[in-house]
């Protein structure tokens, strides 16, 4: 087992759950390196915009990559490391299918948050806990630097969404914020948390980027054949773990299992000294 049944049991009762350390620090750099490649390349979007929902900013930066899977084989392959099937699935229970990956990289001085929203208000599944995202701290993630906040039970309520006037595509909620619960944790640090679970990023106005790359999970016994056709259909949708795992061959042309530990390290080789 991978948690105890204190953690699956908080994850149950409060939609979430701080794991730190879940990743190695050869694993974060690899991860850091991927990030710094993106910026290079010109890969994130700022979806950030001046409070009317579509004139982007110039002042502020929310930088936004999805998904990331078609621009890096070590983010491909992340969901597919042994450690991460086991988590998803004593969370959210078998076959886990994977539903989206994104990063979102606040730059320093200038980066932007998230507001407030739940998951499932884009997503709608009818059991919040049978989906779950995998949020990664890529970068040291604190107050100062705007790291995710949650607040606990959420998921057992459904929330009310409008137009998030801060951003050029996002959907947003204005929950109490007086039980709010901040994801702090050195780079490595995992947060997972239910779809339903309200949750947000503040601002940085530190000194350094901070990246969080986010991944979602649904059990495939949530959502019927068509489901995926309606929501991303252009992602691929692999399943990670049950009697049609492969490893991603059907979704990616590959077969991805046990590649995790060749693939970091490939990634930190290739990273700019």
């Amino acid at each position: 087992m991978t948690f105890t049944s204190n953690q699956l049991d908080q994850f149950q009762t409060e939609g979430y759950l701080i794991v730190p350390g879940f990743f190695e620090s050869r694993e974060v750099a690899a991860m850091q390196g991927e990030i710094e490649r993106f910026k290079r390349e010109g890969k994130l979007r700022n979806v950030a915009t001046e409070g009317d929902g579509a004139t982007h900013s110039t002042t502020k930066a929310n930088l936004q990559l999805c998904p990331m899977s078609p621009h890096s084989e070590l983010f491909k392959t992340l969901p597919f490391a042994p450690e991460v099937r086991a988590a998803i699935s004593e969370l959210i229970g078998n076959p886990v299918v994977l539903h989206l990956d994104q990063v979102f990289l606040k730059p320093a001085r200038h980066g932007a948050g998230t507001n407030w929203h739940q998951d499932n208000a884009y997503f709608q599944i009818e059991q919040p806990l049978m989906g779950a995202a995998m949020w990664i701290a890529v970068h040291d993630a604190n107050l100062e630097n705007g790291t995710l906040r949650v607040i606990p039970g959420s998921h057992l309520s459904k929330l009310e969404h409008t137009r998030d006037p801060d951003s050029d595509h996002h959907i947003r909620c204005y929950p109490s914020e007086e039980n709010v619960v901040p994801a702090i944790m050195q780079a490595g640090g995992v947060i997972f948390f239910a779809y339903g679970v309200a949750h947000a990023t503040g601002a940085n106005r530190t000194e350094h980027d901070r990246a969080g790359a986010a991944y979602h999970f649904v059990n495939g016994k949530a959502v019927d054949a068509a489901y995926f056709q309606s929501r991303h259909a252009d992602t691929k949708h692999p399943y990670l773990t049950g009697d049609r795992y492969d490893g991603g061959l059907l979704a990616y042309g590959d077969n991805l299992d046990g590649e995790w530990d060749g693939v970091v390290e490939r990634t930190r080789a290739l990273a700019p000294r």
